[in-house]
């Protein structure tokens, strides 16, 4: 089965009903349409992908050197070799092509939390309240030993927190409205609301 993939807008969590009367929690995302900008080769490019354009760009705000550039975003979606995708450039590619209860990956920038501690950052438990341990209680410890007598690579620290790429696989369709442009995924899905999102087939 060929690779579905789309670009969109996170709106919000929202809430439906599913056909028992059961309360669903869901994330509203506006996806499409896009539009097909480039098709990638192994032969040209040296790999198989689909380039894909979504958002309306102001004039205003595009340079010189980037008269041909029509959106916003410019996402690709590589695909395999065997797949053989009917797609040229200027095709259109909308919500249409999913369809409720597919199960679907979506990747985005989570929110950015600012410099954060261990306790917050990583989960770290803290030190104990009580008994002499005085301003000690979001403290991380000890970070290392006698050797090899410098921090180790990936000691998990205080730090920058956020805005990182995230994936989060296996999401379901619950609700397709093609007329609104609109999908609804069950669950939370990372990322800021009216954040780019990016939408597969798992």
């Amino acid at each position: 089965m060929n690779m579905k993939f789309i670009l969109g807008k996170k709106i919000g969590m929202s809430q439906i009903f599913d056909k028992d009367g059961n309360i669903v929690p869901v994330t509203v995302i506006e996806a499409g349409p896009c539009f097909v900008t480039q098709i990638k080769n192994i032969e040209k490019d040296g790999y198989s992908a689909v380039q894909i354009g979504f958002g309306d760009l102001k004039t205003k705000k595009v340079k010189k050197s980037q008269k041909d550039k029509l959106f916003k975003y410019i996402r690709e979606f590589k695909i395999k070799g065997e797949e053989k995708r009917e797609l040229k450039k200027g095709d259109k590619i909308d919500i249409s092509i999913f369809v409720e209860g597919e199960r679907i990956k979506i990747s985005s920038i989570s929110k950015g939390r600012g410099f954060q501690g261990v306790v917050k950052r990583h989960g770290f438990k803290g030190g104990p309240a009580s008994h002499g341990h005085k301003h000690s209680l979001r403290k991380p410890g000890s970070i290392g030993s006698s050797f090899p007598e410098r921090v180790p690579k990936g000691r998990r620290m205080a730090g920058h927190m956020g805005v990182k790429r995230t994936t989060i696989k296996n999401l379901k369709i619950v609700l397709v409205d093609v007329d609104n442009n609109l999908l609804a995924i069950t669950g939370a899905v990372p990322g800021p609301s009216s954040g780019l999102i990016e939408i597969k087939t798992v």
